[in-house]
């Protein structure tokens, strides 16, 4: 029996660049607490790790030291500002609706972040049981395939019958290198320039700028028998 098709999206990633505003966030905190490093030089080689991970990292590199609950107030800020941007968002939960495939997030994000997330946009209501697969669940806490072929494992899926929507170059190559079709999307907030371009280059079959555009790629990809039809970026 041929295993089901499937949705996997990285409902923060997706819909906010989370990584922007937990690197913001940081550096904000990071600047007032230890003063004595260049927060921003650091965070490049530290972000990937967890937050409390991080906070030590740093810390171990400054003469200064961190409040005792700063893990607990930069997870709190960052939550915050995840919640305003994700419910300034229109019509999210109403196009994920509207695929007719079971569906699953995957998210290199934390798992309390990601239900915070899920809860903002009201999609925890709609996705009801569906799968959710973070970074607390691999080795390396940055993209991974690993991550990808561990939600395809756990839901029973082969690689190529899971669809993925992922906003970050890092993101469409894992999901890609995982053997998954990646559709990029450019619609989150702090996206450069040239984005849609990154994307294909990494691996996307398509780039979309909008979810109302997604029920029309889902469609394409189901309708594909033997071969994707070639890139182009829907409008």
């Amino acid at each position: 029996m041929r295993p089901t098709p499937t949705l996997i999206f990285d409902c923060d990633g997706v819909l906010v660049d989370s990584e922007a505003i937990a690197e913001a966030t940081l550096i904000e905190l990071l600047g007032e607490w230890l003063p004595d490093l260049h927060a921003e030089s650091e965070l490049r080689q530290a972000l990937g790790m967890t937050t409390a991970n991080i906070l030590r990292h740093l810390e171990a590199l400054s003469r200064h030291r961190l409040p005792t609950d700063a893990t607990q107030r930069v997870d709190s800020i960052i939550e915050a500002r995840l919640a305003e941007e994700l419910q300034a968002m229109p019509g999210v939960a109403a196009a994920i609706g509207a695929i007719p495939l079971p569906k699953a997030v995957v998210s290199n994000s934390r798992r309390q972040r990601v239900v915070a997330s899920l809860a903002c946009t009201g999609l925890d209501a709609l996705l009801g049981e569906a799968p959710i697969f973070t970074a607390d669940e691999v080795e390396h806490p940055k993209p991974d395939p690993a991550l990808y072929r561990l939600a395809a494992a756990r839901l029973g899926a082969d690689a190529e019958q899971c669809l993925v929507i992922e906003d970050s170059v890092a993101g469409v190559t894992a999901a890609h290198a995982a053997g998954m079709t990646v559709v990029g999307f450019i619609g989150a907030s702090h996206i450069e320039a040239g984005q849609a371009a990154r994307l294909e280059a990494a691996g996307a079959w398509r780039v979309i700028d909008h979810m109302q555009h997604l029920a029309e790629l889902v469609s394409d990809w189901r309708g594909a028998a033997q071969s994707l039809p070639s890139r182009r970026r829907k409008r």
